[in-house]
């Protein structure tokens, strides 16, 4: 396969970088190259990013773009792609725009047709995803609970059907509360792998029940300290539980026809069992 080499950086174009999530040993090749290849590399934190291509004896121009600049910033540096520049895009750790700066350049960029090339790299919530042992098929990413307590609990509320694995970021500091309110809102018996500080040294991977695992974190503090993922197992439905629109149908035909009948029809209408909705009917009728 032919390499991307530093002839080969091209001009108005956009790179997004993944950079380390802790071992500097997981940056690209690829990533190296056009770090050292492009005109400008806009970076989340100059003074974090300056340090890594220091690391890698790479000279490049920085320019700070980060949430609070990024909205405004953003034209200036579509000019410059405009005028030829090219230009990697970077945050502290991982892949851009994964809970990090960098939708509003990507979004203007496309809209004013400028080349954006996206490289594969490191990004936690999959490298924690990869090795929780919960089905990895099908997931979402949210990204960072709400700060606020009633506002995690409705966020958890609305997830808690949520058929699909659910990959969340904490922070040290609001870890016991989010894993209690994990417990409260889907159960003390929702298994949660807590992924922290991977990559790096200290790297812990553990999992059990959401109330087990809150009991396991507060036995040591250092269990609570560092970058940290959440994979969450998603909602395994009752197999015995009826459908709500199979017990619409029933109580709509139950007016008219013999329960036997009402459940055989629903039944055979639903693709449930008939005597599941035979025994739901009776008890019905019995409170």
């Amino acid at each position: 396969m032919k390499q991307l080499d530093r002839a080969e950086i091209s001009a108005s174009t956009l790179y997004i970088v993944p950079t380390p999530i802790g071992n500097l040993g997981d940056i690209t090749q690829r990533a190296l190259t056009v770090l050292s290849g492009v005109d400008l590399v806009a970076a989340e934190d100059t003074r974090h990013t300056g340090l890594l291509l220091q690391h890698f004896a790479i000279a490049a121009r920085l320019f700070a773009l980060h949430d609070h600049n990024e909205q405004q910033k953003a034209e200036l540096l579509l000019a410059k792609l405009q005028e030829g520049q090219s230009i990697a895009l970077v945050s502290d750790a991982g892949t851009p725009l994964i809970n990090d700066p960098g939708y509003h350049l990507v979004r203007r960029c496309r809209e004013a047709g400028i080349r954006v090339v996206p490289l594969p790299g490191a990004c936690a919530a999959v490298t924690a995803l990869s090795a929780a042992g919960l089905p990895s098929d099908r997931f979402c990413y949210e990204g960072f609970l709400p700060a606020k307590t009633k506002a995690r609990c409705d966020t958890l509320r609305a997830l808690a059907q949520e058929p699909r694995t659910l990959i969340f970021y904490e922070s040290t500091h609001r870890l016991l509360d989010s894993l209690q309110d994990m417990a409260n809102e889907l159960g003390p018996g929702r298994y949660v792998v807590l992924a922290r500080e991977l990559s790096k040294t200290w790297e812990s991977i553990h999992g059990a029940p959401v109330g087990e695992l809150l009991a396991w974190v507060k036995e040591d503090e250092n269990r609570r300290k560092g970058e940290m993922v959440l994979v969450v197992e998603g909602h395994k439905p009752d197999e015995e539980a009826l459908p709500a629109e199979a017990l619409r149908t029933l109580a709509l035909l139950q007016k008219e026809l013999p329960l036997k009948k009402a459940a055989a029809l629903t039944a055979e209408i639903h693709g449930v069992k008939k005597n599941a909705l035979y025994r739901f009917a009776l008890d019905q009728q019995e409170t």
